[in-house]
């Protein structure tokens, strides 16, 4: 990209008036950039890429081509979500490719966490390369990079990048929101018409539930992750957490606990509910959440969620936790 820079006389968009004006100007820009070309985009159904996606559908339609790669490793029901916003209600260009067994059989018994990411993040870039070798007549590929992503690195940061793509490949950019803050690009979602639960998505780590299905994945394990994360993610939405918590999630680690069930031992896993307030991701404090909603998450897990005998609240700010456990 030429220019990195936010022009000083750009104004905040913190309006749907201001957003409008913005999706506007970036359609006409996206036009004269792309003419009658493709664009490829890699969709995970983050709120950067979504709001790519939908910014595009509305510019180009049908030049713009979406790959949508499940690993396996997403949260209940997003790739479903992905495809009934962007196939059935936009009814975008969308290539879906479930590559769950192709992930999990190369993460089964790898333990070390740098390990697993590595994995995880070359495997995706592999898929989306085979599914773009199938295309033709692509010259661009579309990104999500926004403002922070130019501020903290040296150029676009790699979960942005499918740019470990190969160069014969040699597309142009195109990056509608590369000049707008997190905030700003959530008020131009919902000036999209995308669901709030889209739009608002709380940050995701690039390699998914695999960093929080700690130690070697198993599939059963996995399952249990993503069964008491629903629950805690339901349980924050009616108690009106939701919007006061910045980041909560679940974590299934890779050891068993002695509990009783049914007057019988059991030897299961135990869920931990990690959930922090921050401003920065720098810093993070744990919340105070009502007893009487941690019970209700509690009892919720052990009597649905198959394989679990123990549910515990991380209690740890950062520092010296991180936000994430791997």
């Amino acid at each position: 990209m030429e220019n990195k820079m936010r022009p000083a006389e750009m104004k905040r968009i913190n309006t749907p008036e201001l957003a409008q004006a913005f999706i506007h100007g970036q359609v006409k820009a996206v036009r004269e950039q792309v003419g009658d070309k493709k664009v490829l985009l890699a969709l995970s159904g983050g709120v950067d890429s979504s709001v790519v996606a939908a910014l595009l559908i509305k510019a180009i339609g049908k030049q713009l081509v979406c790959v949508h790669v499940n690993h396996g490793l997403m949260r209940k029901g997003e790739s479903e979500q992905v495809i009934e916003v962007f196939q059935n209600q936009m009814d975008a260009n969308l290539i879906y490719v479930d590559a769950t067994d192709r992930f999990l059989d190369l993460l089964a018994g790898v333990d070390e966490p740098e390990r697993k990411r590595k994995i995880i993040g070359g495997e995706f870039i592999k898929v989306f390369e085979e599914e773009a070798r199938k295309l033709e007549g692509i010259d661009f590929l579309a990104q999500g990079t926004i403002y922070p992503d130019i501020l903290e690195s040296d150029g676009v940061k790699a979960h942005h990048n499918v740019g470990g793509l190969p160069d014969d490949f040699d597309f142009e950019l195109v990056e509608p929101v590369r000049l707008l803050f997190k905030d700003e690009v959530r008020c131009v979602g919902h000036a999209l018409g995308l669901p709030a639960s889209m739009v608002e998505r709380q940050p995701f780590p690039g390699p998914g539930l695999g960093v929080r299905c700690l130690g070697a994945i198993t599939r059963n394990r996995l399952a249990a992750l993503r069964e008491s994360d629903a629950i805690l993610r339901e349980e924050f939405g009616k108690a009106g957490l939701a919007d006061q918590v910045w980041q909560f999630f679940t974590v299934v680690p890779d050891f068993r606990s002695t509990g009783v069930r049914d007057g019988k031992r059991a030897f299961d896993w135990p869920v931990i509910i990690r959930a922090v307030n921050t401003v920065d991701a720098m810093t993070a404090t744990v919340p105070e959440i009502d007893w009487a909603v941690l019970k209700t998450i509690t009892d919720r897990i052990l009597a649905e969620v198959p394989g679990v005998c123990r549910v515990l609240y991380d209690l740890t700010p950062k520092p010296v936790g991180t936000i994430e456990w791997e």
